[in-house]
């Protein structure tokens, strides 16, 4: 089994930065694109940022330039440092990694629960 497990949400002003960890941790042969996600009240979950395992990233339009995304393959973990954040960013942010468990197996989809984001005006 693969478990992601996000940290480093909370409360912010506007302005502020929070920087969101997630581990990945099981059963883990090798991991392809990480991500994050986010899902604001009443609204669909929309991808953030992911970067794939040679370093590669796209973000969201309203990312761009504010956020970065970061992978630590040796630690099975994915960041995300937001600055300069917004109201708008208020969310609760997903990690999600392409993991495959053996070198026979497929890569498989796997969802944290999810970190929330509060940014206060």
């Amino acid at each position: 089994q693969v478990r992601l497990v996000e940290s480093g949400g909370g409360l912010v002003q506007a302005g502020g930065s929070l920087r969101l960890s997630c581990a990945a941790s099981g059963s883990i042969y090798s991991m392809n694109v990480m991500g994050w996600y986010r899902q604001a009240s009443g609204k669909q979950r929309e991808l953030v940022a992911r970067i794939v395992s040679g370093g590669s990233t796209n973000y969201t339009e309203s990312a761009k330039g504010r956020f970065t995304i970061s992978r630590d393959n040796a630690k099975n973990t994915v960041y995300l440092q937001m600055n300069s954040l917004k109201p708008e960013d208020t969310a609760v942010y997903y990690c999600n990694a392409l993991i495959r468990s053996s070198w026979w197996g497929n890569f498989m989809d796997y969802w944290g629960k999810g970190t929330l984001v509060t940014v206060s005006s």
